[in-house]
């Protein structure tokens, strides 16, 4: 049995379609929702549909009885992502799972931006439960830009903080089918051997000057990169109707991209999805052309 946590998610639910179509039975894949309502789609499928709040302890302890394997996906919940992914890790030791693959972020042991020390401290939270893991450290996803690609191009400018930092963008569809990849494998990780970490990059490595270049060259319209400080790029953001915190949280890792510290020469993503990575000016079309 497959758990996969948050599956009616954008990327939960890529990864259960992922395990699907690598020919995974429906009926050996949990989907561990907080809402079962939106999951319709799943169980009609065949997937087991189960409650399961990350912010609700005994939820997690019965969706996750028969549960092998769990696909953890971090919480999108700001409010103590920590708290709320230790009760799973301590639901999965209860339950009796027998190994744990987390979606951490890329380069999380040496990050220094403020969104990694979430990451970091699920990772040490996983490693001292004793429970065999994975870490799957994703990288910035390509959809963090091409979802406001059309008013980058109608303002002639993108903006941000990120200097002259470079990063290696994948999309969901591929950390999802790494994923699965991971979680399809026979076998699992001997107790009391630890884990691995997969550090997840696309193929490509491109600045967001290259990024704003693409956006002109498909569009047929001047896009500049206008580079701004931190504080002022969250003061923009905040001003285009950005929450505060998010705001300073996307700022923040701007300042850590400009240090290198989303960029990676790994292709761990490459080899576990056994084809390259979508390139960003296939994504960058698909959203120009939708």
């Amino acid at each position: 049995m497959i758990g996969i946590t948050a599956a009616t998610g954008q990327l939960g639910q890529l990864v259960v379609q992922a395990l699907l179509d690598r020919g995974v039975p429906a009926t050996q894949l949990v989907a561990l929702v907080r809402t079962p309502e939106k999951a319709a789609a799943l169980a009609a499928q065949g997937v087991q549909v189960r409650h399961a709040d990350y912010h609700q302890p005994a939820t997690l302890n019965a969706a996750l009885q028969g549960v092998e394997k769990l696909l953890l996906i971090s919480s999108s919940d700001f409010k103590d992502r920590v708290g709320q992914h230790r009760h799973v890790i301590e639901a999965a030791r209860t339950a009796g799972v027998k190994q744990v693959a987390y979606t951490s972020i890329l380069n999380a042991d040496t990050a220094t931006f403020g969104l990694a020390a979430d990451h970091q401290a699920t990772e040490q939270i996983l490693r001292d439960s004793g429970l065999p893991f994975i870490f799957l450290r994703n990288g910035w996803y390509t959809e963090n830009y091409t979802g406001s690609a059309a008013q980058a191009i109608q303002g002639g400018a993108l903006l941000g903080a990120a200097g002259t930092g470079a990063l290696n963008l994948a999309t969901r569809r591929d950390y999802a089918e790494a994923a699965a990849a991971v979680l399809a494998t026979d076998g699992h990780i001997p107790a009391g051997q630890g884990g691995r970490a997969y550090e997840l990059a696309g193929d490509e490595r491109l600045t967001m000057r290259d990024l704003a270049a693409e956006y002109a060259r498909q569009s047929g319209q001047p896009v500049e990169y206008r580079d701004l400080p931190p504080a002022e790029y969250a003061a923009t953001l905040q001003s285009f109707g950005v929450p505060e915190g998010f705001a300073q949280t996307l700022a923040d890792v701007d300042a850590g991209i400009a240090r290198g510290e989303l960029s990676s020469a790994s292709r761990d993503l490459t080899t576990l999805i056994g084809r390259p990575t979508t390139p960003v000016r296939t994504s960058v079309a698909e959203v120009l052309n939708s």
